[in-house]
C-alpha cells in the first residue's frame, strides 16, 4: 500500500488554548488556526519519527514526511454561529459551566463522556496542498497530512488565503483528501473493532459489512450519534458517493486483520 496518514488533535488544541489563556497576563493568546498548525507539527513529528525508527528496524528504505496542510472552508458556514466541535479536557457539568461563565467559552456534553469546550467546525471544501501530497505519494513517501482536519482558511476575493478560528472535523477532511488523491481504500481507525447497531445496549449487533444505503438508513435511525460514530459514517458515505470503492472502520490493533478481511466493518457503494 501507498499510505497517507491523517490524525486528530482535539485534546492537544484544547491544551494549547488553555495554556495560552492561563498565560494571557504575560503573553498574547494563540489563535485557533495557529493552534492547529502547532499540533500538525508536533503530532506529525511524533508519527514520522516513529515510522522512521520502525522502517530502520525492518531494514526498509522508506521515509515518512509531514505536510502542514491548509483546508479551505466557507467564510459564511453556519458552524461559525453554532460551535459544536469538542476540544481539550473533560469536565464535570458544574466545572464546565463555571469555566464558560469565567472565560466566555461555549461548553456542551460530549456524547455522555463529560463536558468539554466546543468551537466552530465548518465543512471542509478544498485541500490546498493536495497536489503536493499526491506528488510525495508518487515519490514513495508515507505522507502525514490534514492533521486535526487541516488548518482552516478562507479564500478571499483576490484568491489569497486567510486563517480562521475553527477546528475542522478530521473525518470529513480525511474523506475529502482520500477522494482528491483517488484513494483505493479509506480506513478509519477508532476505539472499536467494528461498527455496531444499538451500541452499548442489550440488543447490540456488530456489523461486518454495510452498503451506503444501509449506512444512511442506520444514521437516520439514530444508531450513529453525533460526536461519536456519526461523523465517521458520514465521512465514509461522502467518500463512496464521490467515487470511492471501499472503506473500513476498525481499531488500531486490528488494522492488519481488517485489511486481510478478517475483522472490521467494510462499507461499500
Amino acid at each position: 500500500w501507498d499510505v497517507v496518514i491523517t490524525h486528530g488533535n482535539g485534546p492537544q488544541v484544547g491544551f494549547i488554548l488553555l495554556r495560552s489563556e492561563l498565560a494571557s497576563h504575560v503573553l498574547h493568546t494563540v489563535p485557533l488556526d495557529s493552534c492547529g498548525a502547532d499540533t500538525q507539527g508536533a503530532i506529525g513529528y511524533m508519527i514520522q519519527q516513529s515510522l522512521y525508527n520502525e522502517f530502520l528496524k525492518r531494514g526498509m528504505r522508506k521515509q515518512a514526511v509531514t505536510v502542514v496542510t491548509q483546508v479551505v472552508v466557507d467564510k459564511d458556514d453556519p458552524a461559525f454561529q453554532n460551535p459544536t466541535k469538542p476540544i481539550g479536557p473533560f469536565y464535570t457539568e458544574e466545572e464546565a459551566k463555571r469555566l464558560a461563565a469565567e472565560r466566555g467559552w461555549v461548553v456542551k456534553d460530549d456524547a455522555g463522556r463529560g463536558w468539554r469546550r466546543v468551537v466552530p467546525s465548518p465543512i471542509p471544501q478544498e485541500i490546498v496542498e493536495q497536489e503536493a501530497i499526491k506528488a510525495l505519494i508518487e515519490q514513495g513517501f508515507v505522507v502525514i497530512g490534514v492533521g486535526g482536519g487541516g488548518i482552516p482558511v478562507v479564500r478571499q476575493e483576490d484568491g489569497s488565503l486567510r486563517g480562521v478560528e475553527a477546528v475542522i472535523d478530521k473525518d470529513y477532511a480525511s474523506s475529502l483528501l482520500a477522494s482528491g488523491i483517488g484513494a483505493d481504500l479509506f480506513l478509519i481507525s477508532t476505539a472499536v473493532e467494528k461498527v455496531a447497531l444499538n451500541y452499548g445496549q442489550p440488543n447490540q449487533v456488530w456489523l461486518d459489512r454495510m452498503t451506503v444505503a444501509e449506512a444512511k438508513r442506520y444514521l437516520a435511525e439514530g444508531h450513529f450519534p453525533p460526536g461519536s460514530m456519526g461523523p465517521k459514517i458520514e465521512a465514509i458515505i461522502q467518500f463512496l458517493e464521490r467515487g470511492g470503492k471501499e472503506a473500513i472502520i476498525t481499531s488500531p490493533e486490528n488494522i492488519e486483520r481488517a485489511l486481510a478481511g478478517e475483522t472490521g466493518t467494510r462499507i461499500v457503494p
